[in-house]
């Protein structure tokens, strides 16, 4: 019998959402589950796209790649007709060759505020280049040659409350700049911090871990200190402790960082914290090169950099792991995964892959914080990536020790493949515990500041005092570094039911300035006992 009127018809409605929005086939615990064998290209690079498409790339010189350019197009002056670029469409799990002239390996790059992804630098004749890329389904990588006035090779980029993305270092590059540039930041301005954390013959400060601060300010981390800067006037504004043991977390000694949830409270954030974990000795580079290969920093150290008088707090991981990276959850949760637990980054420098992903609870009591997950069968080496999806699921591709293709013969071959790491939360049991967003919808346009009512669905009983609302930055990753990655615990208030239905509202006030959320595309969550909802694209100017 069909439903006579239309308050059925909004509760049959509220339940197709919540049956469609289940996975398709039943999930217990984590899991992974393989995507694609081969997508032609090892996923060097990935930034998420608002459209749920996935840009990843690798290098122009690696040799001939899997997958062909299309209508037997080649690149200019080469016999390399194949892609090394490609646009993974996560709901069709189909993926689309791009063209990519210069060589864009070892990049860095951001998401910008209109949706477009702004890439910089590279080595050799892309080291100077500014690559653009818009999706759609005829798009195509644009190339800006001499876009940047220093080379930039392992540099780090942020985008900037203004719009801007600055652009910190790169390989014998001891400065920074802006993109796009303006009469005024038209010049490379000299960066002595990174003079002081290199480490001769083996850098150790390569890919800093940069992230915006609350203030304005710049929270910079190279090798085994950290600094704030201020980048309108060019100044170091504070000094932090070194890190306790004194070794090094940045490539080659390749360790991860990120900033923990920051939760808004009545428009500022009181409490920011950062955490770093892993990395490999001071020498393990050198001795690496020699055939000596070092055990991996077991080791995750925190600091309240909101502290007058920050220190750092260390604590032990339940495996050593170099190259891991760390990735933040809709839930707040820090999931670790890829690596190795010997050696260091570079070409066939890593030893014995880290196939257990292990998940961080940062608010848990110490000792139980680490919650080691079902391990993966594919090792991810050198050159790995993981993002963030949409859906909560995690993305994983790429390892390629070598500086070709290497298929055989080898200890670690180049991976092709794509996989999906599921956690917990999409454990099939725990389905009815998980939201459902009802609006706003997808594609929404939002201001600072602005006070939203949300409205989501939960098929069994809500625990109305275990509900936040996150939003989630698509960062760019590569070499164990999401940039421009962030999680904000939006401020709420009380959960109420909707009058006009079953379902629940919670009205929350978006970020009040760009210094807490830099404008652009974000992911909205709902999460409920720890258990995230699929996330909705929101664009915040």
């Amino acid at each position: 019998m069909w439903p006579s009127s239309p308050y059925h018809y909004y509760h049959l409605l509220v339940f197709l959402l919540i049956l469609f929005h289940t996975p398709s086939c039943l999930v217990h615990g984590e899991s992974w589950y393989l995507l694609h064998p081969n997508i032609g290209i090892s996923a060097m690079h990935m930034q998420l796209l608002p459209n749920d498409r996935v840009l990843i790339y690798d290098r122009t010189d690696f040799g001939i790649s899997n997958i062909s350019l299309p209508n037997g197009k080649c690149r200019p002056n080469s016999d390399d007709c194949s892609a090394h670029s490609v646009e993974y469409d996560v709901a069709s799990n189909s993926v689309r060759p791009l063209t990519v002239l210069s060589n864009v390996w070892c990049s860095s790059g951001s998401l910008m505020p209109d949706g477009t992804v702004t890439q910089t630098g590279g080595s050799a004749d892309g080291a100077l280049v500014v690559r653009t890329y818009n999706s759609c389904d005829t798009c195509d990588w644009q190339e800006i040659p001499n876009g940047l006035v220093a080379e930039r090779w392992y540099a780090t980029n942020h985008k900037l409350p203004d719009g801007r993305q600055i652009i910190i270092g790169g390989r014998g590059t001891f400065n920074y700049e802006f993109y796009p540039k303006t009469p005024e930041t038209a010049a490379a301005v000299d960066f002595p911090f990174l003079t002081e954390t290199n480490d001769p013959y083996m850098e150790n400060n390569l890919y800093p871990f940069v992230f915006l601060y609350p203030d304005g300010n710049l929270f910079i981390f190279a090798n085994n200190r950290a600094i704030f800067f201020d980048y309108v006037n060019n100044q170091v504004v504070k000094n932090f402790p070194k890190i306790p043991g004194d070794d090094p977390r940045n490539y080659p000694s390749t360790g991860s960082g990120v900033l923990l949830p920051m939760r808004v409270v009545q428009g500022c954030v009181p409490e920011v914290e950062f955490m770093v974990c892993g990395g490999a000795p001071r020498t393990a580079f050198l001795n690496a090169m020699n055939g000596v290969f070092d055990g991996a920093l077991d080791t995750c150290g925190r600091i309240k950099i909101s502290d007058p008088d920050p220190q750092w707090v260390m604590e032990t991981m339940p495996m050593s792991r170099v190259m891991g990276d760390m990735l933040l959850l809709p839930n707040g949760h820090v999931l670790i995964i890829n690596g190795a637990s010997a050696g260091a980054a570079g070409w066939e420098y890593g030893r014995d892959p880290v196939l257990t992903p292990v998940v961080y609870r940062a608010g848990d009591p110490v000792g139980s914080r680490f919650k080691m997950q079902t391990p993966a069968t594919i090792p991810r080496m050198y050159h790995s990536t993981a993002v963030l999806l949409r859906d909560g699921r995690v993305l994983v591709g790429g390892s390629n020790p070598h500086d070709k293709y290497e298929f055989s013969n080898v200890l670690y071959p180049t991976e092709l493949s794509l996989e999906e790491f599921s956690p917990s939360y999409l454990d099939s049991d725990v389905s009815g515990l998980r939201p459902v967003i009802i609006s706003p919808v997808t594609g929404t346009n939002m201001k600072y500041g602005d006070q939203v009512l949300m409205q989501f669905a939960v098929s069994e009983n809500l625990d109305p005092n275990s509900v936040m609302v996150t939003l989630v930055a698509p960062s760019f990753n590569t070499h164990s570094f999401s940039m421009n990655q962030r999680l904000l615990v939006l401020d709420s208030c009380p959960v109420t039911t909707d009058p006009k239905s079953s379902n629940y509202q919670v009205s929350v006030a978006m970020p009040p300035t760009g210094n807490i959320a830099p404008a652009g595309y974000y992911l909205l969550f709902v999460v409920h006992q720890d258990i995230p909802s699929e996330g909705v694209w929101i664009n915040i100017q």
